[in-house]
């Protein structure tokens, strides 16, 4: 049965549009294709959708850029130079805001300035004036922060302090200050300083003499108390 013809005309179902767009592409890729191999030719096709996604077909072995310039010597036509010519002037936009930043650094300090009038040197001088103001409360704002974290820590320093000292003044009034009951072979343990070193005193009780040798009870008997001295 022969193929019935239809209206070239936009398809305006939009799933159909799609589905026959994918055809329509993929046959003409194919031509494409069949030309490259049957004839030797290089044939480029670029090919953008109605949602711009982009289809392209190119002979093996070669470039779209070698084909456009190819192009360009055939037809004589140079299709680089609106491109150029904006990148030029993008360029030239972005030296002169380079020169300017430049000449506005070298004015804040000091320089350049003979070629400011007076209305632009008082301008410039509010902005360093407001320049200056920042730095200042940021400067301040740092020392402040600064100065409560010192005091928070001589605070910590002086309760420190003051809890030794008020140790040292317990056992000062205190002479069983710091005794450990152990509830063992001694009754007692005290800890105090004698010439650089520390000595331990035990008092012993009497019914346990016989634990220990003949010079302990001796000493035991005499005072009940053995003095060991520890080096620091």
């Amino acid at each position: 049965m022969a193929r019935g013809k239809i209206q070239i005309k936009r398809i305006e179902n939009q799933t159909n549009r799609q589905v026959t767009y994918s055809k329509r592409r993929n046959g003409l890729f194919k031509k494409a294709h069949e030309l490259t191999v049957l004839c030797d030719a290089r044939v480029s096709i670029i090919m953008f959708s109605s949602s711009n996604k982009l289809h392209e077909f190119i002979s093996p072995n070669t470039t779209t850029k070698e084909i456009i310039d190819l192009y360009q010597t055939v037809s004589d036509v140079d299709v680089w130079s609106t491109h150029y010519e904006r990148m030029q002037e993008t360029k030239r936009k972005l030296l002169e805001t380079n020169r300017n930043l430049r000449t506005q650094i070298k004015q804040r300090l000091g320089e350049c300035l003979d070629e400011l009038d007076v209305e632009e040197l008082r301008s410039l001088e509010d902005e360093m004036e407001n320049t200056f103001k920042l730095v200042r409360e940021r400067k301040f704002k740092s020392l402040g922060n600064q100065i409560e974290t010192t005091k928070k820590k001589n605070k910590s320093q002086q309760d420190i302090q003051k809890n030794l000292i008020h140790e040292l003044e317990l056992r000062a009034e205190d002479p069983h200050y710091g005794l450990v009951d152990n509830g063992g072979d001694y009754d007692s343990v005290l800890g105090y300083q004698i010439e650089g070193s520390r000595a331990y005193a035990l008092r012993f009780h009497q019914n346990h003499h016989h634990h220990y040798p003949n010079h302990a009870l001796h000493a035991a008997s005499a005072s009940d108390i053995i003095t060991f001295h520890l080096l620091e």
